[in-house]
């Protein structure tokens, strides 16, 4: 009985820990506010963000992401993203940033 007892308690502790993750990097939303379009500067950004999590091109243009996605288990998860385009200057063109708290 005891076996079973410590067995499923066991059980419940991994599903809790297995049930829980991380994708992306933290970074400071509170500066999203700052980017202006046409104005911002990528070095800029990089002072107030950091490295992005993820760099690519669209339409030859630079395009870095800030990314943070948490789940658990038990409750809910978090997520947070920004989308920034350089123009061939790199300053802003565009950027999005969206949240779910």
């Amino acid at each position: 009985m005891k076996f079973v007892r410590f067995f499923l308690l066991a059980l419940c502790m991994l599903l809790l820990v297995v049930g829980c993750g991380t994708v992306g990097k933290n970074f400071d939303s509170s500066k999203v506010k700052n980017i202006q379009n046409n104005v911002t500067a990528q070095i800029d950004i990089l002072d107030w963000f950091g490295v992005p999590y993820k760099e690519g091109k669209e339409n030859n243009r630079t395009m870095w992401t800030y990314q943070l996605d948490t789940w658990q288990a038990i409750g809910e998860g978090q997520s947070k993203g920004l989308v920034i385009l350089f123009d061939d200057n790199n300053i802003v063109k565009a950027y999005r940033y969206e949240s779910n708290h």
